[in-house]
């Protein structure tokens, strides 16, 4: 099925970035209780999934994430960077109509059958908020490294290209066609649904756990939204590179991981995203290094690459060119 978003001038002046705790919380329970993931999920599925196993509310976790997702689930962010506790309030503020009509679509129930909506969110809002703080919490800076990253890249073709260049770039399913988004599907079925975004603009939200695909929400109540996959998912889930023994206590851990890191050029944006540290935190680092004489900066455009110089590569014991 393909999606087109259509807008108005007013709506394509309010195109925007925003980070999901709770969409990423979600879309992580999708995968543990339903689809199972991409294979570039699985060292963290692995190391997940036992972290779930006593959760009281499985069974209703299951039948929201399992399939088709009611939209509730995804508020749209008010802001770039929501704390979880804001965007949960969002979701137990679900107006009953769009509750019922939602829940009852997804579980194949008649409207009158749907429950309380006061009787399901609460408990819906303190289960994600549990699984958040097994699953998500203790990776988000990682996870928020990479998603800033990617907003930081997104961002700068937005300046130098305008619209038309960022949709361009977001993901291949996503084409910008004469004032509309057109978001094709995978499956067979030709049939094409509409989005209005009723001059309310369009969120862009990067995400981790709905790599590689892109997901719509095809019922806003506000805003219209997209999920398109980060840029650097495949590196969040590597095991970092081993500190040299030696070197680490001289340098700092962080030091001597970005020296690993930078056998091969890299910008600022990818060694945060890899190394799951803020870019001001690297380029702080990176002038350490450099003063030194152990990395090398080149600048190209807006874009600075980095590279570990032959000083470097014989302190970390490799054979220099």
């Amino acid at each position: 099925m393909a999606v087109e978003i259509r807008f108005t001038a007013a709506s394509v002046a309010r195109v925007r970035f925003a980070v999901s705790p709770l969409g990423e919380t979600v879309l992580a329970l999708r995968i543990l209780l339903g689809t199972g993931g991409h294979a570039v999920h699985r060292p963290w599925v692995r190391g997940a999934r036992p972290l779930i196993a006593d959760e009281r509310e499985l069974p209703l976790l299951r039948a929201l994430v399992a399939g088709p997702m009611p939209s509730f689930l995804f508020p749209v962010p008010q802001e770039r960077l929501p704390s979880m506790a804001r965007e949960l309030e969002l979701l137990r503020a679900t107006e009953e109509p769009f509750f019922r009509r939602e829940y009852g679509a997804v579980l194949g129930m008649p409207v009158e059958e749907v429950p309380e909506p006061a009787t399901v969110l609460p408990r819906l809002a303190q289960a994600l908020h549990r699984c958040h703080e097994l699953l998500i919490a203790p990776q988000w800076g990682r996870m928020r490294a990479v998603l800033e990253a990617d907003v930081a890249r997104r961002a700068l073709t937005l300046v130098d290209g305008g619209v038309q260049a960022l949709f361009a770039e977001l993901h291949r399913d996503i084409a910008w066609d004469g004032g509309q988004l057109v978001v094709h599907g995978r499956r067979t079925s030709h049939a094409v649904y509409t989005v209005d975004t009723g001059g309310q603009g369009l969120v862009l939200l990067p995400s981790v756990f709905n790599w590689p695909n892109v997901g719509v929400d095809k019922s806003p109540v506000a805003a219209a939204s997209i999920r398109y996959p980060a840029v650097g998912v495949g590196l969040l889930w590597e095991p970092p590179p081993p500190a040299l023994a030696g070197l680490a206590p001289v340098l700092g851990h962080t030091r001597t991981a970005l020296l690993a890191a930078l056998a091969e050029p890299r910008t600022t944006a990818a060694l945060a995203a890899r190394l799951g540290i803020t870019p001001s935190a690297v380029s702080q680092h990176l002038g350490a290094l450099r003063g030194a004489g152990l990395v090398s900066t080149q600048r190209k455009g807006r874009t600075a690459l980095h590279l570990r110089t032959e000083r470097a590569d014989h302190l970390l014991g490799s054979s220099a060119p």
